[in-house]
């Protein structure tokens, strides 16, 4: 299984602002919308709704 963090690029103790950062920023670089590759936008995607959700 993938880590997360790994995914998003941040480290365990990242604060929650951070994270979002993070996510929004790949998530607006591989949105399928703008040209970026669906299947790591899911990816992004995944890994911050582990992170995030409990």
């Amino acid at each position: 299984m993938i880590d997360p963090y790994s995914v998003l690029g941040v480290s365990r103790n990242a604060s929650k602002d951070d994270i979002k950062k993070a996510y929004r920023k790949l998530a607006m670089k591989n949105h399928p919308d703008r040209g970026g590759d669906e299947t790591k936008f899911k990816e992004i995607k995944e890994a911050y709704e582990r992170i995030t959700e409990p």
